[in-house]
């Protein structure tokens, strides 16, 4: 073989491989106040359930990462720019998958209805719809989603009937304690944080009726993350679960009955 045509084609390789793989030494990662999930404690460390997550998923990936605060959208605008290479707690749609990939999901989000302890078994509800033909009345908090049914109901009068709507979980904690609701709806991540600031070991637990659930991913920016990162990150992520470390994450920071006492 000509030597200048085999020295061409190693040139050529070289920057096939070097195109493939991702040479960032350090990734910029997005961060929103979003307690409990993402937020500073009283020693000024970043932490919270997806911080947790984040920080195992990445050190399984061997990635290094650094941190940035900014707003939700500019994060995302910022995605697609490549001027940051990772977003937490995303939920999946068909317009981010044109400037971003997604992870295997880490987490679920989900709703759970919050009853007095001891009071599940008498909180006969099947569905959510089942509401509508109760005499329960459930508390909730303006703003807040709750899923396509509750979407979807919430605009029947007979289901409105048993919605009371307030600006904050604190409030609906109190109406409930004191008999004027019958529960409320929460994420149960913010309601074990909500149970451990306020010292209410021992008075809530989680009611079965399906509410809400969600998957919930990492996002790689495709302008500067590849589809070997990707791998990579979905690898981290399977051998987390397969281990249980994700599951044993969750369950602290979701578990009422892991609430210190």
């Amino acid at each position: 073989m000509n030597i200048k045509i085999f020295i061409a084609i190693t040139a050529t390789l070289l920057c096939l491989s070097n195109a493939s793989a991702n040479t960032k030494s350090i990734l910029a990662v997005g961060w929103e106040l979003w307690y409990p999930y993402q937020y500073h404690n009283n020693q000024h460390e970043l932490v919270g359930l997806d911080i947790e997550i984040f920080n195992k998923i990445v050190k399984k990936a061997g990635y290094n990462i650094a941190y940035t605060e900014l707003p939700w959208k500019r994060h995302l605008q910022y995605i697609k720019m490549g001027k940051m290479d990772i977003a937490m707690g995303a939920s999946l749609s068909k317009d981010r998958t044109e400037y971003a990939y997604f992870t295997k999901p880490y987490r679920k989000e989900q709703v759970k209805l919050y009853v007095r302890k001891g009071t599940r078994q008498n909180i006969i509800l099947n569905s959510l719809a089942d509401l509508s033909k109760s005499n329960y009345m459930i508390g909730v908090e303006g703003g807040y989603y709750y899923g396509k049914l509750y979407k979807k109901l919430i605009l029947q009068a007979e289901f409105r009937a048993h919605i009371s709507e307030v600006i904050d979980l604190e409030e609906n904690v109190k109406q409930t304690l004191k008999g004027h609701l019958d529960g409320f709806l929460v994420d149960p991540v913010t309601m074990r944080a909500f149970v451990e600031k306020y010292k209410l070991f021992n008075e809530f637990e989680e009611h079965p009726v399906e509410i809400y659930q969600d998957e919930i991913y990492l996002m790689l920016s495709k302008s500067t993350m590849n589809e070997d990162d990707l791998a990579r990150f979905n690898d981290a992520i399977e051998s987390l679960q397969q281990s249980g470390e994700l599951f044993e994450i969750n369950q602290q920071w979701t578990s009422l009955q892991a609430s210190k006492r």
